[in-house]
């Protein structure tokens, strides 16, 4: 992972989502991120400011769009998450809390924790 941004959550939490809207949309927009992630469009505003800053987003016209740094990151992370839900899931964890907690946890553990879980989880599919 990256370690300029590691461990800053919210950070991760808006690449992430740009990811993800990407994927569904062709277009993302700032209303798109507050809307997903349950914020105010000041609080993205600023989180874009600070995005673009580092290089990880790049603004085409209103669009929002991920650098190629950017999506490798959000990458990384979106991995992290599908991961730790699998691992929680074949531990017997319910979907929703499977899903929250992989969330929290995507941001807090070490690569090699990262790293043995997600082995675990390969030998298991």
């Amino acid at each position: 992972m990256n370690e300029t941004v590691k461990h800053n959550q919210s950070a991760e939490d808006y690449l992430e989502s740009i990811l993800l809207l990407s994927r569904q949309k062709e277009t993302v927009h700032r209303i798109d991120v507050a809307k997903e992630l349950g914020v105010s469009g000041a609080a993205v505003n600023k989180a874009v400011k600070i995005l673009v800053e580092k290089g990880y987003v790049y603004e085409d016209g209103k669009h929002l769009c991920l650098t190629e740094t950017g999506q490798k990151y959000a990458g990384e992370v979106f991995e992290r998450h599908c991961i730790l839900r699998e691992f929680l899931l074949s531990l017997g964890v319910s979907e929703h809390s499977a899903e929250e907690d992989a969330c929290r946890m995507e941001h807090l553990l070490s690569d090699e924790t990262f790293s043995a879980i997600k082995k675990q989880v390969k030998k298991q599919s």
